[in-house]
């Protein structure tokens, strides 16, 4: 007998996040959730992609034959991702997780990668089809940690396998038998990793699709959402013409962003009006670059308005009309600066301003901007720490040279102390991939039901100990090595600092 699919979806940036980073799709034969990482310009990029990729192969397929077809799906996205950092080097360190399935009317064709889940709930009992690809649920494998434990560990968020273009990182595949009754959960770990299991099959179980799906976000809020928050929650019915034409749909970032065309390299997206006052066009080679997430109303991207504007973006400057103008524009910047100065008060608006980023190879927390003035330099160092720039994971160490900007002191702070948690983690991946006879856990080796080897953290008692702090007890002004001038009150959260992405195994080689 073919049943049929009653869908719910959800998808939100939390209360904390910039932007929303999750994507989703659902249709009558397909549920979807994908958690992009790699900042706020690569993230949403990535699990748009995925989403993408697999809603083109979206079609009726029976059996083996779905998992083949979305497994395919899969491949073409983590291709694509590989394509676009190859196109774009800014992009490097995004990826994104998927768990997905197709649906037959009997089965589900599972896919997953990440630390998404799918949950099946029958006759009242919540299950978890997939096995989460991250080091801690390595560790509970091995018997050295307990799922408590692992809820609240320092280097949860260190993932195995995501999709980032590496080829290696292949997804798990299974076909999974359904009943009518049968509800079928998906969901980011903006939900499943700070709502318990027990509190999520209460919910699911005991209440109407549409109560459910509110209780579980407002479970989420109610334990901060400090991540984004996507849900797709479907329930097996009895086949429903009205269902079977549902249209598909996509939520959360990949509503809003658009994947760039990679053969087209544009710096920004100005119009020829911009270009007016510039030179007329000579040859010239077309600079990297282009917009991630501009679009017009309509949703299409918004690169070019005309054949005539498309020309002025590659069109460079007259070198010489440039080295002309730069003494007068230098002289007119100064002037307006020091106006500025004399009408604002540029001290106090500088030393209310703080960012994170690099001092001799270590990190450290600056008050002022990461600019100057021809000769003034318009910040300077308030906090010196002992975190190796080269200890942190690949992500993180480009966002310190770059710098990141934060509101306040204790912002600052609480950011250091997530950045002092991926230097931990990448030293213990380096230290163990270094120590005779073992081996740090190998991305794409881990399938359900197997056990991964994992490693310790330095100086940590077991692996149930940390050496760090876990960012949800984190004190930043009580920070090691670090020299202060002046001792800040309290103990900021870690809500309090930039919310830093998740990073992979991959980020700390």
């Amino acid at each position: 007998m073919a049943f049929s699919l009653d869908i719910r979806c959800h998808s939100e940036i939390g209360m904390v996040r910039k932007n929303n980073q999750d994507s989703g799709y659902v249709s009558p034969t397909m549920l979807v959730v994908a958690d992009g990482m790699g900042g706020a310009a690569a993230g949403d990029l990535a699990s748009t992609v995925a989403v993408k990729q697999v809603a083109r192969a979206d079609s009726r397929r029976q059996g083996e034959e779905m998992l083949t077809l979305l497994a395919g799906a899969v491949s073409a996205a983590n291709d694509e991702l590989a394509d676009l950092v190859a196109w774009d080097r800014s992009l490097e360190g995004m990826g994104t997780t998927f768990c997905g399935a197709m649906f037959d009317g009997a089965q589900l064709g599972l896919v997953h990668i990440g630390d998404s889940r799918g949950y099946l709930l029958r006759d009242g009992a919540l299950s978890r089809m997939t096995h989460d690809d991250s080091w801690v649920q390595s560790l509970v494998d091995e018997g050295r940690i307990t799922e408590q434990e692992a809820a609240v560990h320092p280097h949860r968020s260190l993932l195995l396998k995501v999709l980032n273009g590496q080829p290696q990182h292949t997804p798990d595949t299974k076909l999974v038998d359904v009943q009518l009754g049968d509800r079928v959960l998906f969901c980011s770990d903006g939900l499943c990793g700070f709502v318990s299991d027990p509190v999520i099959e209460r919910i699911v179980s005991h209440h109407t699709l549409d109560d459910a799906m509110a209780m579980l976000v407002t479970e989420a809020h109610a334990a901060g959402a400090p991540d984004n928050v996507t849900v797709v929650l479907a329930e097996i019915v009895p086949h429903s013409d009205e269902l079977e034409a549902m249209e598909p749909k996509i939520i959360g970032a990949a509503e809003i962003t658009a994947v760039p065309d990679h053969e087209v390299t544009a710096p920004l997206p100005i119009t020829a009006a911009d270009m007016a006052e510039q030179t007329a066009p000579r040859p010239g080679t077309p600079r990297p670059g282009a917009p991630r997430h501009a679009a017009r109303d309509d949703g299409t991207p918004l690169l070019f308005d005309s054949e005539a504007e498309e020309s002025a973006r590659y069109a460079p400057i007259d070198p010489d009309a440039r080295h002309r103008l730069r003494p007068w524009l230098l002289t007119i910047a100064a002037v307006l600066v020091l106006a500025l100065a004399g009408t604002l008060g540029s001290r106090a608006f500088l030393n209310r301003q703080f960012y994170v980023g690099e001092k001799a190879g270590t990190v450290a927390i600056y008050r002022g901007v990461p600019d100057s003035l021809l000769w003034l330099r318009l910040s300077s160092v308030v906090e010196r720490t002992d975190i190796n720039v080269g200890d942190l994971p690949r992500l993180y160490r480009s966002s310190v040279i770059s710098t990141i900007d934060v509101d306040s002191l204790e912002s600052a702070q609480a950011t250091v102390a997530e950045l002092r948690i991926g230097a931990e983690n990448c030293r213990a991946v380096r230290e163990r991939a270094n120590t005779p006879g073992s081996a740090s856990p190998t991305p794409g080796a881990t399938t359900p039901g197997t056990s991964t080897p994992g490693f310790s953290t330095p100086g940590a008692a077991s692996a149930s100990t940390p050496a760090v702090s876990p960012s949800g007890s984190a004190s930043a002004s009580a920070t090691p090595g670090t020299a202060s001038e002046a001792a800040p009150t309290g103990s900021p959260s870690p809500s309090s600092g930039v919310s830093l992405p998740k990073v992979t195994e991959d980020d700390c080689s």
